[in-house]
């Protein structure tokens, strides 16, 4: 760009900044006029009085006396007697107060100083404004007439046909219906109190906005809350930034909540947690919803059910929690936590997946429905279902029934299994303490020597196996009857012969951390489980084994 041009360009600048500076001098301009337009000043008159009178003490001032009127534009004041500074256009008014604008605005007061330039009454002690179906009570109010605002700061209380607010100081305009409150604010309805420090609240819809730190009680529930709006009328909330709904020890939290008073149902959106914090769990998810009414509750994206009860908390994934209560406010009252689908849950001492799941507190027990798999530590357990029973949050028992499936990992090849009908678990302190097996069993096992050195592989069918662990090792197997079989020794077993025809280990869809829960991971085709098909036990030489039977 040339010098000329660029001298040219500042040019236009400068005429654009310079126009720019007009145009916003314009505006506040016209605003200037328009505010003057508004406050055009108007003598107040003085419509009547019985006595009027000159008092030495007060130059300045007339004395009337006696069912005093005043008028101001389309204002009239009333009251008993007063000082009227007549070239000042204003005046002070003393006992039985009166300020009447248009038949919708009430105002009284036993003292009232009335400036006629600014527009501002100054109303002082036992002070009542009366706009239709609302009325504030204060001891000082100022009212100003050119914006249609009453305000007061010495503490004050606005009520109408639905809620009683106090605060210490507060404003009201009788145009919008719109109030504000700040410091030591109370909303008394008769169903909830709401308490803050900043409220707005507008007596026409009866809406509430919350604007900083707030509570709402009721008998039954409490609502904390830093944002949002709530209908004094229909019981209907809408909070924002964390806000918690809290119910019989239930706290529904999110990034949005959708409170109906009324029906007792809450919904919580982004990020929310819906925590017992009785019985230490808590479900949470991108979308949350709890009935108090019915003790219903679900959560869904990325839901996640966590109890917290025991040291070590347990987490569990599905595409959907849902919590429903029987029997409700009764006796025999209980509660069932399902999950579906693609559940996977996870603890350090315990993990599995299943298509679904169902937790009931009639009896503790989880049950594991869908292709189920259980590992504790070294351990994995499968079959067509899985029951679990809890105490105090601990596994007590598991019960696999149809096609179970016991496998231990040994090593990285070998490894101990069992299947049987059906099989049943014992745990101890969060470790596996006996197996019970029933039912066409069979087994394949690797029994070691005191330096725990392998002594073969123990192949083998009876009709019921009862194992005994320590430390997560086989520590002995009662079988009955006698079973039928062979120990391999190490170096001569044959092929195929370690393996179950049922065998299947599924390490690889094993959740290794809390995390790990969210990842869905399938089955491998040839994975999918097998029938357990009871048949001859391969013996090295069966020609032997009959001539010695």
């Amino acid at each position: 760009m040339s010098a000329k041009e660029k001298e040219k360009y500042a040019g236009c600048r400068h005429k654009i900044f310079i126009a720019s500076i007009l145009c916003l001098f314009g505006f506040c301009l016209w605003g200037q006029e328009a505010l003057q337009q508004k406050q055009t000043k108007s003598r107040v008159y003085l419509l009547h009085s019985d006595l009027l009178r000159k008092d030495k003490r007060i130059p300045d001032a007339q004395v009337v006396v006696g069912n005093v009127v005043f008028r101001h534009d389309s204002v009239y004041m009333f009251c008993d007697s007063a000082y009227y500074y007549d070239k000042l256009s204003s005046f002070e008014a003393f006992s039985n107060v009166r300020m009447e604008q248009g038949d919708t605005l009430f105002l009284y007061g036993d003292y009232l100083y009335y400036d006629g330039n600014t527009q501002i009454a100054e109303m002082r002690h036992n002070v009542r404004m009366e706009n239709r179906n609302t009325t504030l009570v204060t001891d000082s109010l100022n009212y100003d007439r050119v914006y249609n605002l009453g305000y007061y700061f010495d503490g004050g209380t606005l009520m109408d046909e639905q809620n009683v607010l106090t605060s210490e100081w507060g404003q009201y305009n009788p145009g919008t219906k719109q109030a504000v409150f700040n410091y030591n604010v109370v909303l008394l309805n008769s169903q909830f109190t709401l308490l803050s420090d900043t409220l707005l609240y507008n007596t026409t819809t009866k809406i509430a906005d919350i604007v900083g730190p707030s509570d709402i009680e009721s008998d039954k529930n409490h609502i904390y809350s830093e944002k949002g709006t709530y209908n004094t009328q229909t019981g209907r909330a809408l909070l924002f930034d964390r806000s918690v709904l809290t119910n019989e020890g239930k706290q529904l939290t999110g990034d949005t909540l959708l409170y109906e008073r009324a029906d007792g149902i809450g919904e919580a959106f982004g990020n929310i947690a819906l925590n017992d914090t009785l019985n230490k769990n808590m479900m949470t998810g991108d979308y949350g919803y709890y009935n108090e009414q019915t003790k219903y509750a679900f959560a869904t994206k990325r839901a996640v059910a966590i109890d917290y009860s025991q040291g070590d908390s347990l987490f569990l994934h599905g595409d959907t929690l849902m919590v429903k209560t029987f029997n409700l406010n009764t006796d025999s009252m209980y509660r069932e936590m399902r999950a579906f689908h693609k559940v996977r849950f996870y603890r350090t001492d315990l993990q599995g997946t299943a298509d679904s799941l169902v937790f009931s507190s009639l009896d503790s027990c989880l049950t594991m429905y869908h292709d189920p798999v259980l590992w504790n530590k070294n351990q994995q357990l499968l079959g067509e279902k899985i029951l679990i029973y809890m105490n105090d949050s601990t596994v007590d028992w598991a019960h696999i029934i149809n096609q179970a499936l016991s496998v231990e990992e040994v090593d990285s090849v070998m490894y101990n299994q069992v299947s049987g009908k059906e099989m049943k678990a014992y745990f101890e302190q969060g470790q596996m303490r006996k197996t019970e097996v029933i039912g066409s069993v069979r087994l394949v096992y690797y029994p070691m020597d005191s330096d725990s050195t392998l002594i073969g592989m123990n192949v083998s069918e009876t009709s019921q196996l009862d194992i005994y662990l320590k430390n997560q090792k086989i520590e002995k197997m009662i079988m009955s009857p006698k079973a039928t079989g062979t120990l391999y020794p190490m170096d001569q077993i044959p092929a195929g012969a370690d393996k179950l025809e049922n065998f299947v280990w599924f390490d690889y869809i094993r959740p290794m951390h809390k995390n790990d829960i969210f990842e869905w991971k399938s089955k491998k085709t040839e994975d999918v489980l097998k029938k357990n098909v009871r048949g001859p036990v391969k013996l090295p030489n069966q020609d032997l084994f009959k001539k010695g039977k």
